[in-house]
């Protein structure tokens, strides 16, 4: 069992071995005018974030459910080509769910120009401006989601009215980067996506909403709100994960811009 944290995206994308950085991936004038980044190596930087670190941080780093904005953080303000980052990366955060991943240092400072790059466009709001993103074949769209997300979700059952509820640009965020918890029932309940389900020796066993996974310790909270915590040595007590939002995750790695444009365009079309 992978006993790594089981909220980030595990398809790590690992590069060539490391190669020497280059002397200045960003720059600026000397008379102090804003710094340049490289398209190429900001996409790439974007491309890695998102399939390694987008679950846990958000696909725009400003934070998702479980990691924290990015942006604001002070050990990326204070980075220049991942020196204060890579530490982090290399060793991750284990006592706040945040693996070790094995980069490369190019791999690592392209993460942050990315990073720094989104910071540079957060700051400069009168520039910003956010593009028609339905540009997509909504036939194209709709026959990629009969193939692929039909099992879980139908355009006139619950996705029913869809678009009427999220902006474009939001409902396009909706599933590429999905929420882990919302509301449901009546009343409205919190629900979780991540459901795990712990057997001591005894046999006797406890299911409920995972709030802690790691090496050490497992933590759920059952459906009457009870919190129960549970020491693990090696694979005892068995823990079993469920990820309502597995096929999302697996998707992740495998849309193509066409597929996430022609989705979109198919899902504007649900009012």
């Amino acid at each position: 069992m992978n006993r790594m944290f089981f909220f980030v995206a595990l398809a790590v994308v690992i590069g060539p071995t490391d190669a020497p950085l280059s002397a200045q991936s960003a720059s600026a004038d000397s008379q102090g005018r804003p710094i340049k980044f490289d398209p190429v190596v900001v996409e790439r930087g974007k491309s890695l974030f998102i399939a390694s670190c987008g679950f846990c941080h958000g696909s725009n780093a400003k934070g998702g459910e479980k990691g924290p904005d990015l942006l604001r953080s002070v050990i990326v303000l204070d980075d220049e080509n991942g020196k204060t980052m890579g530490p982090v990366i290399l060793k991750g955060r284990p006592d706040k769910g945040m693996p070790r991943f094995p980069f490369t240092a190019r791999q690592i400072s392209d993460i942050s120009i990315f990073l720094h790059s989104a910071i540079r466009d957060a700051a400069d709001r009168d520039s910003y401006k956010i593009l028609n993103i339905v540009t997509g074949d909504a036939n194209a769209g709709r026959a990629y989601f009969d193939s692929h997300c039909r099992q879980c979700h139908s355009g006139t059952g619950d996705l029913k009215g869809i678009a009427a509820k999220y902006e474009p640009v939001t409902l396009q965020g909706r599933f590429i980067n999905p929420p882990y918890s919302w509301q449901e029932g009546t009343p409205p309940h919190t629900v979780s996506a991540i459901s795990v389900a712990v057997t001591l020796p005894s046999g006797e066993s406890y299911t409920g909403a995972l709030v802690n996974y790691d090496d050490f310790n497992v933590a759920l909270r059952d459906a009457d709100g009870t919190y129960r915590s549970f020491k693990r040595n090696g694979d005892t007590p068995r823990v079993e994960l469920h990820n309502k939002l597995q096929p999302h995750l697996d998707l992740l790695t495998q849309y193509s811009d066409a597929d996430i444009h022609n989705l979109t365009a198919y899902l504007v079309t649900l009012k």
